[in-house]
Protein backbone atom coordinates (compact mmCIF):
# COMPACT_ATOMS: atom_id res chain seq x y z
CA UNK A 1 0.00 0.00 0.00
CA UNK A 2 1.26 3.09 -1.17
CA UNK A 3 2.11 5.78 2.11
CA UNK A 4 -0.69 8.33 2.14
CA UNK A 5 0.59 11.80 0.51
CA UNK A 6 -1.01 14.70 2.47
CA UNK A 7 -1.58 17.68 0.05
CA UNK A 8 -1.36 21.40 1.05
CA UNK A 9 -4.51 23.05 0.49
CA UNK A 10 -3.29 26.25 1.85
CA UNK A 11 -1.93 28.03 -1.51
CA UNK A 12 -4.67 27.48 -3.40
CA UNK A 13 -7.40 28.48 -0.56
CA UNK A 14 -5.33 31.55 0.00
CA UNK A 15 -5.71 32.32 -3.73
CA UNK A 16 -9.40 31.83 -3.52
CA UNK A 17 -12.23 34.83 -3.38
CA UNK A 18 -13.20 34.83 0.26
CA UNK A 19 -16.96 33.77 0.55
CA UNK A 20 -19.23 37.03 0.52
CA UNK A 21 -21.56 37.66 3.13
CA UNK A 22 -25.03 38.06 1.49
CA UNK A 23 -27.80 40.03 3.10
CA UNK A 24 -31.45 40.38 2.67
CA UNK A 25 -32.13 43.80 0.99
CA UNK A 26 -28.85 43.98 -0.74
CA UNK A 27 -29.50 44.76 -4.31
CA UNK A 28 -26.76 42.30 -6.79
CA UNK A 29 -26.59 41.66 -10.28
CA UNK A 30 -26.50 38.17 -11.42
CA UNK A 31 -26.13 35.80 -14.47
CA UNK A 32 -29.33 33.29 -15.27
CA UNK A 33 -28.28 29.65 -15.29
CA UNK A 34 -31.71 28.22 -15.87
CA UNK A 35 -35.01 29.98 -17.11
CA UNK A 36 -38.25 28.35 -16.76
CA UNK A 37 -41.57 29.88 -17.14
CA UNK A 38 -42.21 29.26 -13.59
CA UNK A 39 -38.72 30.09 -12.10
CA UNK A 40 -34.95 31.46 -12.90
CA UNK A 41 -31.43 30.10 -11.09
CA UNK A 42 -28.90 32.53 -11.32
CA UNK A 43 -25.08 31.83 -10.12
CA UNK A 44 -23.76 33.97 -7.38
CA UNK A 45 -20.08 33.89 -7.92
CA UNK A 46 -20.09 30.34 -8.19
CA UNK A 47 -20.54 30.43 -4.05
CA UNK A 48 -24.36 30.20 -4.17
CA UNK A 49 -27.47 29.71 -6.10
CA UNK A 50 -30.15 32.17 -6.37
CA UNK A 51 -34.05 31.31 -6.93
CA UNK A 52 -36.37 33.93 -8.38
CA UNK A 53 -40.34 32.37 -8.55
CA UNK A 54 -43.60 32.90 -8.14
CA UNK A 55 -44.93 36.95 -8.20
CA UNK A 56 -41.11 38.03 -7.83
CA UNK A 57 -40.54 36.85 -11.49
CA UNK A 58 -42.43 39.74 -12.38
CA UNK A 59 -40.86 43.59 -13.00
CA UNK A 60 -42.42 47.05 -14.35
CA UNK A 61 -39.20 47.83 -15.67
CA UNK A 62 -37.36 45.32 -18.05
CA UNK A 63 -39.60 42.51 -20.36
CA UNK A 64 -39.43 39.13 -18.31
CA UNK A 65 -39.72 37.08 -21.13
CA UNK A 66 -36.84 38.55 -22.54
CA UNK A 67 -34.72 37.02 -19.89
CA UNK A 68 -32.34 33.80 -21.16
CA UNK A 69 -29.55 31.69 -19.72
CA UNK A 70 -26.44 33.67 -19.47
CA UNK A 71 -28.73 36.76 -19.24
CA UNK A 72 -27.43 39.41 -15.71
CA UNK A 73 -30.73 39.79 -13.59
CA UNK A 74 -30.59 42.73 -11.08
CA UNK A 75 -32.73 41.48 -7.87
CA UNK A 76 -32.90 41.59 -4.28
CA UNK A 77 -32.23 39.46 -1.31
CA UNK A 78 -35.61 38.81 0.41
CA UNK A 79 -34.60 35.77 2.55
CA UNK A 80 -32.12 32.41 2.99
CA UNK A 81 -33.23 29.11 2.62
CA UNK A 82 -30.51 27.41 5.01
CA UNK A 83 -32.00 23.72 4.17
CA UNK A 84 -31.81 23.73 0.37
CA UNK A 85 -28.85 26.04 0.31
CA UNK A 86 -30.59 28.90 -1.87
CA UNK A 87 -31.19 32.67 -1.64
CA UNK A 88 -34.86 33.69 -2.37
CA UNK A 89 -34.36 36.54 -4.91
CA UNK A 90 -36.94 38.91 -6.09
CA UNK A 91 -36.95 41.07 -9.80
CA UNK A 92 -40.21 42.44 -8.48
CA UNK A 93 -38.83 44.02 -5.19
CA UNK A 94 -35.80 45.22 -7.40
CA UNK A 95 -37.68 47.04 -9.95
CA UNK A 96 -39.94 48.79 -6.91
CA UNK A 97 -36.92 49.96 -5.69
CA UNK A 98 -35.57 51.29 -9.04
CA UNK A 99 -38.58 52.90 -9.39
CA UNK A 100 -39.31 54.72 -6.29
CA UNK A 101 -35.52 56.28 -7.09
CA UNK A 102 -36.76 57.40 -10.93
CA UNK A 103 -39.66 58.35 -9.85
CA UNK A 104 -37.84 60.37 -7.15
CA UNK A 105 -35.36 61.94 -10.15
CA UNK A 106 -38.80 62.23 -12.08
CA UNK A 107 -40.25 64.70 -9.27
CA UNK A 108 -36.46 66.74 -9.52
CA UNK A 109 -36.01 66.70 -13.33
CA UNK A 110 -40.21 66.89 -14.05
CA UNK A 111 -39.86 64.48 -16.74
CA UNK A 112 -43.10 63.71 -18.04
CA UNK A 113 -44.09 59.76 -17.99
CA UNK A 114 -46.60 57.20 -18.64
CA UNK A 115 -48.95 55.57 -16.10
CA UNK A 116 -52.26 53.33 -17.10
CA UNK A 117 -54.81 53.29 -14.28
CA UNK A 118 -56.21 50.26 -13.16
CA UNK A 119 -58.87 51.03 -10.87
CA UNK A 120 -60.80 54.08 -10.17
CA UNK A 121 -63.10 55.67 -6.69
CA UNK A 122 -64.60 58.79 -6.36
CA UNK A 123 -61.61 60.77 -5.84
CA UNK A 124 -59.20 59.90 -8.71
CA UNK A 125 -57.74 57.36 -10.62
CA UNK A 126 -55.45 54.52 -9.17
CA UNK A 127 -52.41 52.93 -10.43
CA UNK A 128 -50.13 49.59 -9.86
CA UNK A 129 -46.40 50.19 -10.20
CA UNK A 130 -45.05 46.48 -9.30
CA UNK A 131 -47.19 47.06 -6.01
CA UNK A 132 -46.42 50.05 -5.48
CA UNK A 133 -49.75 52.46 -5.30
CA UNK A 134 -49.55 55.98 -7.46
CA UNK A 135 -52.73 58.45 -7.71
CA UNK A 136 -54.56 60.58 -9.85
CA UNK A 137 -56.72 62.84 -8.17
CA UNK A 138 -60.24 64.46 -9.53
CA UNK A 139 -58.04 67.92 -9.26
CA UNK A 140 -55.40 67.19 -11.30
CA UNK A 141 -57.03 65.70 -14.92
CA UNK A 142 -56.34 67.76 -17.90
CA UNK A 143 -60.34 69.39 -18.93
CA UNK A 144 -60.45 66.81 -21.50
CA UNK A 145 -61.01 63.89 -18.74
CA UNK A 146 -62.29 66.29 -16.11
CA UNK A 147 -65.94 64.95 -15.09
CA UNK A 148 -68.30 67.64 -16.00
CA UNK A 149 -71.39 66.06 -14.24
CA UNK A 150 -74.67 68.34 -13.63
CA UNK A 151 -75.07 68.32 -9.73
CA UNK A 152 -71.35 66.94 -9.17
CA UNK A 153 -73.67 63.56 -8.66
CA UNK A 154 -70.86 61.70 -6.90
CA UNK A 155 -71.93 58.39 -8.82
CA UNK A 156 -71.75 59.67 -12.08
CA UNK A 157 -68.16 60.79 -11.59
CA UNK A 158 -67.44 57.79 -11.00
CA UNK A 159 -68.99 56.49 -13.89
CA UNK A 160 -66.61 58.74 -16.19
CA UNK A 161 -63.83 57.76 -13.93
CA UNK A 162 -64.32 53.94 -14.39
CA UNK A 163 -64.39 55.07 -18.27
CA UNK A 164 -60.82 56.10 -18.08
CA UNK A 165 -59.12 53.01 -16.72
CA UNK A 166 -56.78 51.07 -18.89
CA UNK A 167 -56.30 54.62 -20.86
CA UNK A 168 -52.59 55.74 -20.76
CA UNK A 169 -51.90 59.37 -19.06
CA UNK A 170 -49.23 60.91 -19.67
CA UNK A 171 -48.50 62.50 -16.14
CA UNK A 172 -46.07 64.42 -13.76
CA UNK A 173 -44.70 62.97 -10.19
CA UNK A 174 -46.14 66.13 -7.98
CA UNK A 175 -45.60 64.03 -4.68
CA UNK A 176 -43.20 60.72 -3.73
CA UNK A 177 -41.97 59.59 -0.62
CA UNK A 178 -38.84 57.13 0.20
CA UNK A 179 -40.68 54.23 0.90
CA UNK A 180 -42.92 54.89 -2.14
CA UNK A 181 -46.36 55.09 0.01
CA UNK A 182 -47.38 58.15 -1.28
CA UNK A 183 -47.24 58.94 -4.84
CA UNK A 184 -49.09 61.64 -6.47
CA UNK A 185 -49.37 61.96 -10.49
CA UNK A 186 -50.84 65.22 -11.77
CA UNK A 187 -52.35 65.42 -15.81
CA UNK A 188 -52.60 68.92 -15.75
CA UNK A 189 -48.86 69.58 -14.46
CA UNK A 190 -48.00 68.16 -17.87
CA UNK A 191 -48.98 70.31 -19.89
CA UNK A 192 -48.70 73.14 -17.46
CA UNK A 193 -45.98 74.72 -20.14
CA UNK A 194 -48.17 74.51 -23.30
CA UNK A 195 -51.49 75.42 -21.41
CA UNK A 196 -49.28 78.95 -20.17
CA UNK A 197 -47.89 79.37 -23.20
CA UNK A 198 -51.25 79.15 -25.50
CA UNK A 199 -53.09 81.74 -22.89
CA UNK A 200 -50.53 83.74 -23.24
CA UNK A 201 -50.59 84.17 -27.09
CA UNK A 202 -54.98 83.65 -26.81
CA UNK A 203 -56.71 86.98 -27.31
CA UNK A 204 -60.10 88.15 -27.59
CA UNK A 205 -61.65 87.40 -31.37
CA UNK A 206 -59.33 84.54 -32.02
CA UNK A 207 -61.04 81.50 -33.89
CA UNK A 208 -60.03 78.21 -32.68
CA UNK A 209 -60.23 74.27 -33.23
CA UNK A 210 -61.64 72.72 -30.07
CA UNK A 211 -63.10 69.54 -28.60
CA UNK A 212 -66.11 68.89 -26.70
CA UNK A 213 -64.94 67.82 -23.04
CA UNK A 214 -68.35 68.44 -21.08
CA UNK A 215 -71.67 68.99 -21.63
CA UNK A 216 -74.39 70.58 -18.93
CA UNK A 217 -77.46 72.86 -19.02
CA UNK A 218 -75.78 75.73 -18.78
CA UNK A 219 -73.34 75.26 -21.95
CA UNK A 220 -70.74 73.30 -23.48
CA UNK A 221 -66.78 73.18 -22.74
CA UNK A 222 -64.53 73.14 -25.31
CA UNK A 223 -60.95 72.26 -25.00
CA UNK A 224 -58.28 73.67 -27.20
CA UNK A 225 -54.31 73.37 -26.77
CA UNK A 226 -54.52 72.48 -23.24
CA UNK A 227 -56.66 75.17 -22.34
CA UNK A 228 -60.59 74.79 -21.51
CA UNK A 229 -63.28 77.48 -22.40
CA UNK A 230 -67.13 77.53 -21.92
CA UNK A 231 -70.08 78.37 -24.56
CA UNK A 232 -72.66 79.17 -22.61
CA UNK A 233 -76.01 78.52 -23.47
CA UNK A 234 -76.87 81.43 -24.65
CA UNK A 235 -73.79 81.87 -27.23
CA UNK A 236 -74.48 78.34 -28.43
CA UNK A 237 -76.68 79.25 -31.38
CA UNK A 238 -78.67 82.73 -32.44
CA UNK A 239 -82.18 81.26 -31.19
CA UNK A 240 -83.20 79.48 -28.62
CA UNK A 241 -81.56 76.86 -26.65
CA UNK A 242 -83.15 74.71 -24.30
CA UNK A 243 -80.88 71.71 -24.14
CA UNK A 244 -77.17 72.27 -25.35
CA UNK A 245 -76.88 68.30 -25.90
CA UNK A 246 -78.67 69.01 -28.98
CA UNK A 247 -76.24 70.61 -30.67
CA UNK A 248 -72.98 68.39 -29.39
CA UNK A 249 -71.83 65.21 -27.34
CA UNK A 250 -68.21 64.51 -25.83
CA UNK A 251 -65.69 64.75 -28.41
CA UNK A 252 -67.24 66.90 -30.93
CA UNK A 253 -64.65 68.84 -33.16
CA UNK A 254 -65.70 72.46 -33.86
CA UNK A 255 -64.29 76.11 -34.07
CA UNK A 256 -65.62 78.53 -31.49
CA UNK A 257 -64.65 82.27 -31.21
CA UNK A 258 -63.30 83.73 -27.87
CA UNK A 259 -65.16 86.23 -26.46
CA UNK A 260 -63.71 86.83 -22.96
CA UNK A 261 -60.95 86.10 -21.38
CA UNK A 262 -60.55 86.66 -17.56
CA UNK A 263 -57.40 85.45 -16.34
CA UNK A 264 -57.52 81.58 -16.67
CA UNK A 265 -61.40 81.62 -17.59
CA UNK A 266 -62.15 81.62 -21.51
CA UNK A 267 -65.92 82.15 -22.26
CA UNK A 268 -66.38 80.92 -26.02
CA UNK A 269 -68.94 81.56 -28.62
CA UNK A 270 -70.70 79.17 -31.48
CA UNK A 271 -73.16 81.64 -32.66
CA UNK A 272 -70.74 84.11 -33.98
CA UNK A 273 -69.15 82.46 -36.49
CA UNK A 274 -72.85 82.10 -37.94
CA UNK A 275 -74.59 84.97 -39.24
CA UNK A 276 -76.46 86.95 -37.09
CA UNK A 277 -80.85 85.88 -38.91
CA UNK A 278 -81.56 89.13 -37.52
CA UNK A 279 -80.61 91.00 -39.88
CA UNK A 280 -82.10 88.62 -42.62
CA UNK A 281 -85.26 89.00 -40.46
CA UNK A 282 -85.38 92.78 -40.34
CA UNK A 283 -85.33 92.54 -44.20
CA UNK A 284 -87.96 90.09 -44.78
CA UNK A 285 -90.31 90.66 -42.35
CA UNK A 286 -92.25 93.86 -40.37
CA UNK A 287 -95.08 94.51 -37.79
CA UNK A 288 -98.26 93.44 -39.44
CA UNK A 289 -96.91 90.86 -41.51
CA UNK A 290 -98.28 87.09 -41.49
CA UNK A 291 -95.81 83.89 -40.48
CA UNK A 292 -96.30 80.51 -40.74
CA UNK A 293 -94.26 78.33 -38.31
CA UNK A 294 -93.80 75.29 -36.44
CA UNK A 295 -94.42 75.45 -32.82
CA UNK A 296 -90.86 74.64 -30.70
CA UNK A 297 -92.19 75.17 -27.54
CA UNK A 298 -95.04 75.45 -24.77
CA UNK A 299 -94.19 77.31 -21.81
CA UNK A 300 -96.57 78.52 -18.91
CA UNK A 301 -96.60 81.84 -20.40
CA UNK A 302 -97.26 81.41 -23.93
CA UNK A 303 -96.29 79.33 -27.68
CA UNK A 304 -93.15 79.63 -28.93
CA UNK A 305 -92.80 79.66 -33.00
CA UNK A 306 -89.00 79.09 -34.64
CA UNK A 307 -88.68 81.50 -37.34
CA UNK A 308 -85.97 81.76 -40.27
CA UNK A 309 -82.37 81.52 -39.00
CA UNK A 310 -83.62 79.09 -35.44
CA UNK A 311 -84.91 82.54 -33.80
CA UNK A 312 -87.88 82.12 -31.97
CA UNK A 313 -90.95 84.30 -31.32
CA UNK A 314 -93.42 84.25 -28.96
CA UNK A 315 -97.11 84.12 -28.90
CA UNK A 316 -98.10 85.04 -25.17
CA UNK A 317 -100.41 83.55 -23.81
CA UNK A 318 -102.81 86.79 -24.08
CA UNK A 319 -102.49 86.69 -28.01
CA UNK A 320 -103.62 82.68 -28.37
CA UNK A 321 -107.57 83.21 -28.43
CA UNK A 322 -110.06 86.21 -27.66
CA UNK A 323 -111.17 82.93 -25.09
CA UNK A 324 -110.02 82.25 -21.89
CA UNK A 325 -107.52 79.43 -22.75
CA UNK A 326 -106.60 77.09 -19.76
CA UNK A 327 -104.66 74.35 -21.66
CA UNK A 328 -102.71 75.80 -24.25
CA UNK A 329 -102.03 72.17 -25.63
CA UNK A 330 -105.79 71.50 -26.46
CA UNK A 331 -105.14 74.13 -29.32
CA UNK A 332 -101.57 73.20 -30.17
CA UNK A 333 -98.59 70.89 -29.96
CA UNK A 334 -95.05 70.54 -30.59
CA UNK A 335 -93.93 70.20 -33.73
CA UNK A 336 -97.51 71.89 -35.19
CA UNK A 337 -97.30 74.66 -38.02
CA UNK A 338 -98.98 77.86 -36.69
CA UNK A 339 -99.86 80.98 -38.70
CA UNK A 340 -99.72 84.00 -36.30
CA UNK A 341 -99.27 87.85 -36.96
CA UNK A 342 -96.33 89.99 -36.02
CA UNK A 343 -97.62 92.36 -33.74
CA UNK A 344 -93.98 93.62 -32.18
CA UNK A 345 -90.83 93.53 -33.97
CA UNK A 346 -87.50 94.83 -31.29
CA UNK A 347 -84.08 94.19 -33.25
CA UNK A 348 -82.35 95.86 -30.60
CA UNK A 349 -84.25 93.36 -27.72
CA UNK A 350 -84.11 90.69 -30.41
CA UNK A 351 -87.66 89.91 -29.67
CA UNK A 352 -90.64 89.23 -31.85
CA UNK A 353 -94.17 89.17 -30.55
CA UNK A 354 -96.53 87.41 -32.79
CA UNK A 355 -100.69 86.93 -32.16
CA UNK A 356 -102.72 83.96 -33.58
CA UNK A 357 -105.80 85.71 -32.28
CA UNK A 358 -105.23 88.52 -34.23
CA UNK A 359 -105.79 86.61 -37.16
CA UNK A 360 -109.45 85.62 -36.38
CA UNK A 361 -112.70 87.93 -36.07
CA UNK A 362 -113.31 88.78 -32.51
CA UNK A 363 -116.67 87.34 -31.52
CA UNK A 364 -119.60 89.95 -30.36
CA UNK A 365 -119.11 90.59 -26.35
CA UNK A 366 -122.31 89.12 -25.82
CA UNK A 367 -121.02 90.38 -21.95
CA UNK A 368 -121.28 93.99 -22.70
CA UNK A 369 -124.49 94.18 -24.15
CA UNK A 370 -125.90 92.66 -21.96
CA UNK A 371 -124.13 94.93 -19.44
CA UNK A 372 -125.48 98.06 -21.71
CA UNK A 373 -128.94 96.22 -21.00
CA UNK A 374 -128.93 95.76 -18.12
CA UNK A 375 -127.68 99.72 -17.16
CA UNK A 376 -130.74 101.14 -19.42
CA UNK A 377 -132.59 98.61 -17.58
CA UNK A 378 -131.84 99.90 -14.46
CA UNK A 379 -131.93 103.44 -15.76
CA UNK A 380 -135.81 103.01 -16.70
CA UNK A 381 -136.38 101.61 -13.32
CA UNK A 382 -134.54 104.56 -11.85
CA UNK A 383 -136.90 107.05 -14.02
CA UNK A 384 -140.37 105.32 -13.09
CA UNK A 385 -139.62 104.82 -9.48
CA UNK A 386 -138.62 108.69 -9.95
CA UNK A 387 -141.91 109.61 -11.32
CA UNK A 388 -143.64 107.33 -9.10
CA UNK A 389 -142.09 109.10 -6.12
CA UNK A 390 -143.33 112.91 -7.81
CA UNK A 391 -146.47 111.42 -8.03
CA UNK A 392 -146.62 110.09 -4.20
CA UNK A 393 -145.09 113.51 -3.26
CA UNK A 394 -148.31 115.31 -4.75
CA UNK A 395 -150.74 113.33 -3.07
CA UNK A 396 -149.27 113.04 0.27
CA UNK A 397 -148.46 117.10 -0.43
CA UNK A 398 -152.52 117.42 -0.85
CA UNK A 399 -153.55 115.21 1.90
CA UNK A 400 -151.64 116.91 4.26
CA UNK A 401 -153.02 120.13 3.25
CA UNK A 402 -156.21 118.41 3.74
CA UNK A 403 -155.41 117.37 7.21
CA UNK A 404 -154.45 120.97 8.25
CA UNK A 405 -157.89 122.17 6.87
CA UNK A 406 -159.73 119.38 9.05
CA UNK A 407 -157.72 119.95 11.92
CA UNK A 408 -158.74 123.86 12.50
CA UNK A 409 -160.95 124.60 15.16
CA UNK A 410 -164.88 125.29 13.69
CA UNK A 411 -166.76 128.87 15.05
CA UNK A 412 -170.32 127.89 15.70
CA UNK A 413 -172.40 130.07 13.53
CA UNK A 414 -175.19 131.33 15.63
CA UNK A 415 -178.51 130.21 14.20
CA UNK A 416 -181.11 132.24 12.48
CA UNK A 417 -183.83 133.63 14.60
CA UNK A 418 -187.06 132.35 14.18
CA UNK A 419 -189.97 134.84 13.72
CA UNK A 420 -191.92 133.19 16.22
CA UNK A 421 -189.13 132.26 18.29
CA UNK A 422 -187.25 134.46 20.86
CA UNK A 423 -183.63 134.94 21.25
CA UNK A 424 -181.79 133.00 23.27
CA UNK A 425 -180.54 134.96 26.33
CA UNK A 426 -176.26 135.02 26.75
CA UNK A 427 -175.18 134.71 30.15
CA UNK A 428 -173.38 137.61 29.99
CA UNK A 429 -177.13 138.94 29.18
CA UNK A 430 -178.79 137.14 32.12
CA UNK A 431 -176.07 138.21 34.12
CA UNK A 432 -176.99 141.88 34.22
CA UNK A 433 -180.64 141.53 34.20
Amino acid sequence: MAPTVEKDFGPIVSEMEPIKKISVGDVVRWRAILVTDRMILVDIDGQFTGIISGSHLHSSLEDVSQITVGSEIESIVIEEDEEAGLIILSLRKASQARLIERLHQNFDTKEIITVIPNEANKGGLLIDLDGIKGFIPVSQLTPMNYPRVEGANTEKILEHLRGLVGKPFKVRVINVDDNGRKIIFSEKAAIEEQRMTALSKLKVGDTVDGVVSGILTYGLFVTFEGLEGLVHVSEIDWGHVSDPSKFAKVGDHMKVQVIGIEQEKISLSIKRLKKNPWDDLAERYKEGDVVKAPVVKISQFGIFLELAGGVNGLVHLSEISHEPVENMEDIVRIGDEVEAKIIAFDLSAKRIGLSMKALVEAPEDTSQTAAEETIKEQKSEIEAEGESAKITTTKRTKSKKSEQKTDEPIQEQPRAANENEAPSETPEQAKAA
